[in-house]
């Protein structure tokens, strides 16, 4: 059975930068990193991403658009520029998956030719272009829907989705459930946790109420060809916790695969 590569994406270590996470990502022995493209200048720039894959032996497992919130004004205002941009910096570095958010609602004429803008780009590219399942907003009992087409991508045609487990919690959805929705159209996973709260929590898989083990379990049993990314929030963590939090994950992520645990 394929050995399923367990990443840290470098927004696992936030606000700490690009060459922290790799350098992390070593010590604790994971099999690659994430790159989440920000404003830390290291992760836009192809050259010194290899450079730093290659001192420390780890590959680039997946480059994140910076499609985010706050990340609206990084490459410019133009959405797909954005995109085509991920996707160089992927084939540069050697990355398999780009991990792409839904447009906005406000982002129209870009949500308008979404669906067949993944369709035209992934034609064109060996790199998957995986859209990645959302939530809708919500506070007390309103709800606002703030992604167009949807921020569940299961009725949607893209041929790539990344499976996060902590916007399935925000969203009130089972992961095991989307999995099984979604399929083998599944090409990457975010792997955290949450406990149904409002906030997108992406806590250490295992403290929330996510079937995490569940659908790491079924991914093996499936023979799941992609990679598994942890991205858990250690923002307000001294850097004794985040790094027992990330070593922690690690070892959630390699039992439940049913690797060997160091």
């Amino acid at each position: 059975m394929a050995h399923t590569p367990v990443l840290l994406s470098t927004s696992s270590v936030y606000p700490e930068n690009c060459a922290y996470a790799f350098d992390l990502a070593e010590r604790l022995g994971y099999d690659g990193v994430e790159i989440m493209v920000w404003t830390d200048p290291l992760t836009q720039e192809p050259g010194a991403l290899k450079a730093l894959s290659q001192l420390h032996s780890l590959p680039i497992g997946a480059i994140h658009a910076p499609t985010l919130l706050l990340a609206q004004r990084l490459w410019g205002w133009e959405p797909w520029a954005k995109v085509d941009r991920s996707v160089r910096l992927a084939e540069e570095v050697g990355a398999e998956v780009v991990v792409i958010h839904p447009p906005f609602r406000w982002q129209r004429d870009y949500a308008e030719g979404f669906v067949q803008g993944i369709a035209d780009r992934q034609s064109d590219t060996g790199v998957s272009l995986a859209v990645e399942n959302m939530f809708p907003w919500r506070a007390g009992a309103s709800e606002m829907q703030v992604y167009s087409p949807h921020w569940d991508p299961v009725e949607q045609t893209y041929p790539h989705v990344t499976l996060d487990v902590s916007h399935a919690s925000t969203g009130a959805v089972d992961c095991v459930d989307l999995l099984h929705r979604l399929g083998d159209r599944v090409s990457h996973i975010h792997l955290g946790d949450g406990t149904g709260s409002f906030k997108d929590e992406h806590l250490v898989p295992g403290r929330g109420t996510q079937p995490a083990d569940r659908l790491l379990r079924e991914l093996t049993d499936r023979g799941y060809a992609g990679a598994v990314s942890l991205e858990v929030g250690t923002r307000k963590r001294s850097v004794e916790e985040r790094e027992a939090d990330l070593a922690e994950s690690l070892e959630f992520a390699r039992t439940h695969l049913g690797q060997r645990v160091p």
